[in-house]
């Protein structure tokens, strides 16, 4: 039996996050205990404190125990932070030797959503992939540029910690875990009882591209709103360059280190965003809607499309469109 502490850090933090885990996990029993096998997971809810207020003190969750009273376990789970990032690191910082004491003590260390923030807040994840929500990266890299971020992952697994992306993505996880310990069948089992679409792999479909401009460089700021705003006409580097009085080679350099993206994939990302806005309210065919973001060539428009989205065009509209959904 694999014992799992299901932290409650201190804030507001994703109450999604540990009703669906616990209720999930006991699940799995349920299902191990109908096929005449013993029930795997023990889960314990374990905090600084025995009483944790979230959500603007509408809820409150009572841990069964404390983290000074467990020596050993076997998985730690991290539940996304809902408050700010820095204000919930702080909160929580005499939780951070504790689950290093654990990961060196031979425990798994799952965090979902944002709380990647507090996992490696621990150093842990130093050299490592990472997966948070789309929403967060920017600050992520700025905060922690030593780790892996794999933006469009919905989840990473890697020398006993795991992460998850955006929101729910935390029951692809689970799934993956529950399929590691116990067996596929059990997993389908649960996949099927929560209605979890098994073996996702990417968030990729759902990030929406905001321009990364939360930095102080102006140049780099004019260029990224002319290219914004000009999408859709051919734009080079040199024509940037010249336009911002910069060289090449420190725009580019500049550029990157603001953005996290190269020149090209910044202008890739603009252009494909407004196509993904345009085939999910319009009616426009996919080709009128790669020339109007800029395109002429339909090959380059669909691999740079399915790259940056994990569909293609077709397959975003049939999804996204609004009107064809109703």
């Amino acid at each position: 039996m694999k014992h799992v502490s299901l932290l409650i850090p201190l804030g507001d933090i994703s109450l999604s996050n540990v009703e669906g885990t616990y209720h999930i996990f006991s699940e799995v029993n349920n299902a191990l205990i109908r096929s005449g096998k013993q029930p795997f997971f023990e889960v314990q809810i374990v905090g600084i404190r025995r009483d944790s207020w979230v959500k603007n003190d509408l809820f409150s969750i009572h841990p069964s125990a404390l983290t000074s009273e467990v020596n050993k376990t076997d998985i730690v789970i991290i539940p996304a932070l809902h408050t700010d990032i820095n204000k919930g690191i702080e909160l929580n910082r005499e939780l951070i030797p504790w689950i290093v004491d654990q990961y060196k003590a031979g425990a798994e260390i799952v965090s979902f959503c944002t709380g990647a923030f507090l996992l490696a807040s621990t150093g842990l994840l130093k050299g490592r992939k990472c997966a948070t929500h789309w929403y967060h990266i920017n600050d992520f890299r700025k905060m922690f540029p030593d780790v892996n971020l794999v933006d469009d992952k919905v989840m990473t697994a890697e020398h006993g910690i795991y992460t998850s992306g955006a929101a729910y993505s935390y029951l692809n996880l689970l799934l993956y875990i529950i399929e590691k310990y116990t067996s596929r069948k059990i997993a389908i089992i649960v996949s099927k009882i929560f209605a979890i679409e098994i073996d996702r792999k990417s968030q990729a479909p759902f990030i929406m591209f905001k321009g990364q401009k939360e930095h102080e460089d102006e140049p780099i700021k004019k260029a990224q709103e002319f290219i914004e705003t000009n999408f859709q006409d051919k734009i080079t580097v040199d024509q940037l360059a010249s336009m911002i009085a910069l060289s090449r080679r420190n725009l580019e350099r500049r550029f990157k280190k603001a953005t996290a993206n190269t020149i090209v994939e910044y202008i890739q990302r603009v252009k494909i965003e407004a196509a993904k806005m345009s085939l999910e309210t319009g009616r426009k065919n996919i080709n009128e809607v790669m020339y109007e973001v800029g395109y002429n060539d339909t090959k380059a428009f669909r691999t740079t499309f399915k790259r940056i989205t994990g569909l293609s065009p077709i397959q975003y509209r049939n999804k996204y469109n609004h009107e064809l959904i109703m």
